[in-house]
């Protein structure tokens, strides 16, 4: 590589990315189940350029969310990494009887550092047509839902228009940082890419686990986002949308949607 590319490269590198969707807090899910596990996740997020990061436990029916014990958890770890990362509390929030009761009774504890943007995840084995009434009610009580990884889950990728529908109407759209280096296939990639290109991402998060397997990684995404759509599409995706949801202000970037290119190829072609 020349030194002119060496130099390219090092400018489209930001010197700080938000991630609104994390499980780093130990013992609460299938993320780290110690501090000191905790504490290496947050080290690597700090190494990768991540300057603020939102801990978002599950709350679905196998994963509890206890609301003061994140609090304190995330208390803790913040006294672990000191400055270097700030550090707030969210929630996957399933979209389950269950929760969206809670939802009604104390909304800010499950969104983003209490403000009002909320991470949605939807199940893979069926999700019935009043979904999108409920997102529409969560809509009206103030709430901004953004759905979690489309692109890792089946049922979204096999009827994408369901996602279009649900950002034409005002939520937002969130993929995996790993789904966009490969790490969850040419396929989950491939969708990812296109989603993106079609106006339904407006977040890039890490949705780490761990430090192996699923670690707290954005760089390498933030370059291939870069590299396929410029630099200012990244910058909007890794830093300013996160940046204002975090602080619960209104996107700075909201792409205009592209519906045909969010279609798979057999869809666009049968509906031709």
């Amino acid at each position: 590589m020349s030194e002119d590319e060496n130099r390219q490269n090092r400018r489209a590198l930001p010197t700080i990315m938000i991630d609104l969707h994390c499980h780093i807090l130990p013992g609460l899910d299938d993320g780290p189940q110690t501090m000191e596990e905790s504490v290496e996740m947050a080290h690597a997020a700090i190494a990768g350029g991540t300057t603020h990061l939102v801990a978002t436990p599950h709350s679905n029916s196998t994963h509890f969310f206890d609301y003061p014990k994140i609090r304190a958890l995330c208390k803790e770890l913040q006294a672990e990494v000191g400055d270097r990362l700030t550090l707030a509390t969210g929630c996957d929030f399933h979209m389950n009887p269950e929760n969206m009761a809670a939802l009604k009774l104390q909304a800010p504890r499950f969104c983003i550092n209490q403000k009002d943007y909320l991470l949605v995840e939807f199940n893979e084995i069926a999700i019935p047509p009043a979904m999108d009434q409920t997102l529409h009610e969560m809509q009206l009580a103030g709430i901004r839902p953004i759905v979690t990884h489309p692109e890792r889950n089946r049922l979204l990728r096999l009827r994408p228009e369901r996602l279009v529908t649900w950002i034409r109407h005002g939520c937002y759209g969130q993929v995996t940082a790993g789904a966009l280096t490969g790490r969850f296939g040419p396929a989950a990639q491939k969708d990812a890419m296109r989603w993106i290109e079609a106006g339904l991402i407006h977040f890039v998060s890490s949705d780490a686990h761990n430090t192996s397997s699923r670690p707290v990684q954005l760089r390498p995404a933030f370059e291939a986002v870069a590299k396929a759509f410029g630099e200012d599409k990244a910058r909007a995706l890794f830093i300013d949308n996160p940046k204002a949801a975090f602080e619960g202000r209104d996107l700075l970037h909201v792409p205009e949607l592209q519906e045909e290119r969010a279609q798979s190829p057999k869809k666009r072609f049968l509906f031709f």
